[in-house]
C-alpha cells in the first residue's frame, strides 16, 4: 500500500491534526503507512501539501469524547512522536473500545507518561508565573505582563485558570511557544513564539522582601525545594537570585 506523508508545523494544534486525519481515518488508512514530519516555519516555504487520500470505506468513524478530550492533551506535548502515538490511538480506539484502561499497553502507557507531563507542566506555570506592571504612558488602565518558558504547549490548558484567576486586569503571559492576553473581556491564546522579555517593576523590591521574611532556614529541604521548584523556572523568578544567598545562610546557622 502506498504511503502518506503528513506534514504539520511543531506547534500545530489538535485542531490541525484532526484536519488531516479525518480523511486519512474515512479512507482506512492505517498507521503504518503514514509517516508524520514536523516541520519548522522555513520548511513550510517549501513545502507541498499531499492530497488528501480518497474515501474507500464505510467504518464508522465515532469516537468517544473521553478519547478525544484525551487526545487532544497529548497533542499538547512537544514531541514529534505526539502526531504518530495519537493517530495509532484513535485508529486502535474505534475497534478497542477499552484501550485507553490497558494501562499495559506500549502505546498507553507512552501517552499516559505525555499527558502526565502535560498535567504536571500546566501546575507549574500557574505556580511560577510572576506579573510585571508595564502600563503604557498616559493609559488609565494597568497592564502586566509575565514571561514563561513552557517545554510544551500548554498554554490553551492554562489560559482558564489565569482568566479566572485575574480578571480585574490586563495582561500578558509571553512564552517561546505563543502568548496569553487577557483585555478584562477576552481571552486570546496564540502559538506565535514570544522574544524573551524581563524587567522589574515597583512591587519587585516589596515581594523580594516578603519572600526573604518567609524563608525559615529551620525548614530548609534543598532536594525537596528543587523538585517542586525546578532550577529551570529559576531564572524567569524574582525571589530565586535570593535562594544561593539564603541557602548559604541557612548552612552558616546549622553549623
Amino acid at each position: 500500500m502506498k504511503e502518506h506523508l503528513v506534514s504539520l508545523p511543531d506547534a500545530a494544534p489538535f485542531s490541525l491534526w484532526r484536519l488531516h486525519v479525518r480523511p486519512l481515518l474515512a479512507a482506512g488508512i492505517a498507521p503504518e503507512h503514514i509517516i508524520w514530519r514536523s516541520t519548522s516555519e522555513q520548511d513550510d516555504l517549501f513545502s507541498q501539501p499531499e492530497p488528501p487520500p480518497e474515501t474507500k470505506t464505510a467504518t464508522s468513524q465515532t469516537i468517544s469524547k473521553d478519547c478525544l478530550r484525551f487526545l487532544e492533551t497529548l497533542l499538547c506535548h512537544a514531541s514529534p512522536e505526539r502526531f504518530s502515538l495519537a493517530y495509532r490511538i484513535l485508529w486502535r480506539s474505534r475497534r478497542e473500545r477499552a484501550l485507553l484502561k490497558t494501562g499495559t499497553d506500549p502505546d498507553v502507557v507512552m501517552a499516559n507518561r505525555m499527558a502526565h507531563q502535560i498535567g504536571r507542566e500546566v501546575h507549574k506555570m500557574k505556580a511560577f508565573v510572576r506579573f510585571r506592571e508595564k502600563t503604557p504612558q498616559g493609559s488609565n488602565m494597568r497592564h502586566f505582563v509575565a514571561w514563561f518558558e513552557p517545554e510544551h504547549h500548554i498554554l490553551e490548558k492554562a489560559a482558564p485558570f489565569f482568566a479566572r484567576r485575574f480578571s480585574d486586569m490586563n495582561w500578558m503571559v509571553l512564552t517561546p511557544k505563543g502568548s496569553i492576553g487577557w483585555d478584562g473581556e477576552t481571552c486570546v491564546v496564540t502559538r506565535e513564539a514570544c522574544t524573551r522579555t524581563i524587567f522589574e517593576d515597583e512591587a519587585e523590591a516589596l515581594w523580594k522582601t516578603y519572600y526573604r521574611s518567609i524563608f525559615n532556614p529551620a525548614r530548609v529541604k534543598v532536594k525537596a525545594m528543587r523538585s517542586e521548584m525546578s532550577p529551570k523556572y529559576w531564572k524567569n523568578l524574582p525571589e530565586t537570585e535570593l535562594i544561593p544567598e539564603m541557602l548559604a545562610q541557612a548552612a552558616r546557622q546549622t553549623w
